[in-house]
């Protein structure tokens, strides 16, 4: 299939949480699109599995290093090997975190403070590490992966609704203090789209499972994760040049709000 042009070869694109699903699907889509790429996750042999297998099928540049994003030096020490290798950052997808959903009386102080430090303080730890390094490329891309449920939050989808609601305001809080500085920064709302943690609530019958939460969908299905690569792609790119503090719904029209 021919890739719309964008203007993001040669760039250097870090994506967190992206050994699989939706952080996996956009570091390929990078990487097919000419950009060199920085992967993180946890898991140190599934994060070299989706290396090779991206360079195996793109033939590009790719960095993976282990790190806990909750973890403040690891973090420091990713983005630093990033710039040692690529000489700079012009991408950041911000994309850690499982969702969390329980009742307002079941979620303790450790929880709340799990949550928050996975979803909210990652983001805001690594774009402190890389707009510096942005500033001196004159501009670029930060994307914070978000849910619907930042903006309506349904009963007992704490502490979830509420970190991604902070996720969504850090991110027009950053688009309006770096604009000035050509950084331009949004955020995609996640409805339901396929990806490995979803499989793993479904157990043997993923299909089935997916046909069955796709009866909330207005159009009836779940998202393909490349179909969210492509959104971040565009985000990302010189097409998108005029598209900042946006908080942009990728939901098959679930959400109650615009």
């Amino acid at each position: 299939m021919d890739l719309l042009e964008l203007g993001l070869a040669g760039k250097v694109a870090i994506v967190t949480g992206a050994s699989e699903g939706l952080g996996r699907a956009c570091a390929e889509r990078f990487a097919r699109s000419g950009a060199r790429v920085a992967i993180c996750a946890r898991r140190k042999e599934i994060l070299e599995r989706a290396a090779e297998e991206i360079r195996r099928a793109t033939a590009a540049e790719v960095l993976a290093m282990p790190a806990d994003v909750t973890r403040p030096q690891e973090v420091e020490a990713f983005v630093t090997a990033t710039v040692r290798q690529f000489g700079g950052v012009d991408i950041l997808v911000n994309n850690p975190g499982t969702s969390a959903a329980a009742a307002f009386g079941q979620v303790d102080d450790q929880t709340w403070e799990a949550d928050i430090d996975l979803k909210l303080m990652a983001a805001v730890r690594f774009c402190r590490l890389v707009i510096p390094h942005m500033k001196r490329r004159g501009g670029g891309r930060i994307i914070n992966v978000t849910t619907i449920g930042g903006k309506a939050p349904a009963a007992r989808s704490l502490p979830t609704s509420v970190t991604r609601a902070a996720g969504i305001n850090l991110t027009k809080s950053l688009a309006h203090e770096y604009a000035a500085d050509g950084i331009l920064v949004n955020t995609v709302c996640l409805g339901l789209v396929k990806s490995a943690q979803w499989e793993r609530r479904a157990g043997g019958d993923r299909e089935a499972y997916y046909r069955e939460v796709a009866r909330r969908v207005p159009l009836g299905r779940v998202a393909e994760a490349h179909e969210f690569a492509d959104l971040v792609a565009f985000l990302a790119s010189e097409r998108a040049g005029y598209i900042t503090g946006a908080a942009i719904n990728f939901d098959g029209g679930m959400s109650a709000t615009v």
